[in-house]
């Protein structure tokens, strides 16, 4: 797996190995990265469900201003994090382990990397495929809509698996759908509409719902920022 544009053009990225990870084929990345270029330079970015950091990385180094990447595998986010140190990239992002069904998107409650103007959102195929009203990912796409963690009009990049026809909040309106090999990468817009559902769905779960460690402990020794907040 390399690097294709920018700064950090053909540097090759740890991947890894067996089924818990879903590296993006080179392929996929280009089309994806010739219709998003000009959202990238400095862009805030969130990594989320980022493996060892293709997107976020190859984002930055297209040139995004910061990046948050949010893993929870263990094997994945150390390499993850030595991916990072090999690009001398640890001041402008921040890895960080954690359960994605259990956050706020708000890494230990640091405002300086939001909100994000870009969000790579890579759910397991399977659980994609269930995206609908009262489903986790969709509470959680309601949430990131939220004004403290998204800009207006920042950009949703979703990839799930090629049959899967995920329901979006009405937060983020659908602009484009391409399919490559077994997968679709949406792309979609944080709206200003009301999303009747969203404060009663998010006021329920709000306490479930947080950066904070302590709230969780098997989770309190994994979240580690691999740099300081962005400049």
């Amino acid at each position: 797996m390399r690097i294709i544009a920018g700064r950090f053009r053909r540097r090759k990225l740890l991947t890894n190995p067996g089924n818990t990870t879903r590296p993006i084929i080179d392929r996929a990345k280009v089309i994806l990265f010739d219709r998003i270029r000009d959202r990238l330079p400095g862009a805030r970015i969130a990594d989320l469900f980022s493996g060892t950091g293709t997107l976020g990385l190859e984002a930055l180094s297209r040139g995004a201003q910061s990046v948050v990447f949010a893993e929870r595998d263990h094997r994945a986010h150390e390499l993850l994090r030595q991916n990072v140190a090999m690009l001398g990239a640890e001041a402008e992002t921040l890895c960080w382990r954690v359960d994605l069904a259990r956050c706020s998107f708000l890494p230990k409650g640091d405002f300086a990397w939001t909100p994000y103007d870009v969000i790579f959102f890579d759910p397991p195929y399977a659980s994609a495929e269930a995206i609908h009203p009262g489903d986790t990912w969709y509470r959680c796409l309601q949430q990131l809509a939220r004004p403290h963690l998204s800009v207006p009009g920042a950009l949703l990049v979703l990839r799930v698996g090629k049959f899967s026809e995920p329901k979006l909040p009405p937060t983020w309106q659908q602009i484009e759908v391409h399919e490559i090999a077994s997968m679709r990468i949406i792309l979609a817009e944080r709206v200003d509409t009301h999303d009747t559902a969203l404060d009663d769905s998010l006021s329920e779960s709000e306490s479930d719902h947080t950066s904070d460690p302590s709230a969780f402990p098997d989770e309190a020794t994994s979240e580690i920022d691999s740099g300081d907040a962005p400049g």
